[in-house]
């Protein structure tokens, strides 16, 4: 959502910042699984009343988006892969075996 007449961007389930999380975040863009979208954007958490005048000390956080490295990663797309790979080794070898006199 964009609060208007300012554009604020309004992210609904955003991740808190944390040190744990930052951490986690520092892993996932060592590993590749997340890249920064957004630089520096100001951010602040919204009052209930959503009263943006109050609000006068923006932090700034970095924006991030899942690569396709991250989506595999969430869908365990590599031990899937795995499985198959092992499967059709094993269906090859009773293949062989059968043919054998």
């Amino acid at each position: 959502m964009v609060i208007q007449p300012e554009n604020h961007w309004v992210i609904e389930y955003a991740m808190p910042h944390t040190p744990q999380n930052e951490e986690n975040i520092q892993t996932c863009l060592m590993r590749g699984w997340v890249e920064i979208l957004h630089q520096s954007v100001p951010t602040e958490h919204i009052p209930v009343d959503f009263n943006l005048q109050n609000i006068e000390d923006l932090g700034e956080n970095h924006v991030y988006r899942l690569t396709d490295g991250g989506w595999n990663a969430i869908y365990r797309t590599r031990s899937l892969n795995l499985l198959s790979i092992f499967i059709a080794l094993i269906g090859l070898g009773i293949a062989v075996l059968a043919l054998q006199p």
